[in-house]
């Protein structure tokens, strides 16, 4: 890792599923956070469809706003992390009602913060899948999974995804 720069998560994609499970899938090697924020006005309610997948396993890509099933952990420059903050913050203006500029930047400091926080002690190309519910109060809960490359064994493959 350079001396300017820290981890943070990029989509990947294992087969072509996450093109027909979300409504706007990310496209692999966007950088992305979990997002979760974006169901907060679901009160304790399950949504349904490509929704349901997006709130339950999908993370949020911050150059396409799409949702990937499965980020990576990679390294982020110093200045694409501003980049990133700044477009968060917009995206907290214009889609989220942010009311003020500084309150966005602060949210999307925060946001990716908490990203660059989970990363922090994890190797480099190891992988997270995520698992969003809602608490007995009717929170929204993540819970992370990771799988890490290193210690990863040799198995047989047990099917095979075909594009027909």
């Amino acid at each position: 890792m350079t001396e300017s720069s820290e981890k943070f998560l990029k989509t990947i994609r294992f087969d072509p599923s996450d093109t027909r499970v979300y409504e706007r899938p990310a496209d692999p090697d966007e950088w992305a956070i979990p997002g979760g924020f974006e169901f907060a006005g679901l009160d304790g309610e399950m949504p349904t469809g490509k929704t349901r997948q997006a709130f339950s396993h999908g993370f949020l890509s911050l150059e396409s706003f799409g949702r990937s099933t499965f980020v990576s952990v990679a390294e982020v420059a110093d200045d694409a992390r501003a980049r990133l903050e700044q477009g968060l913050a917009s995206h907290f203006l214009d889609r989220c009602g942010a009311p003020d500029r500084e309150q966005a930047l602060a949210a999307a400091r925060e946001e990716i913060g908490f990203v660059c926080d989970l990363c922090a002690d994890v190797a480099v190309g190891s992988v997270f899948a995520l698992q969003r519910s809602f608490d007995e109060h009717g929170e929204v809960r993540e819970v992370f999974r990771l799988a890490d490359p290193r210690a990863a064994r040799p198995h047989a493959r047990v099917w095979e995804i075909v594009e027909e």
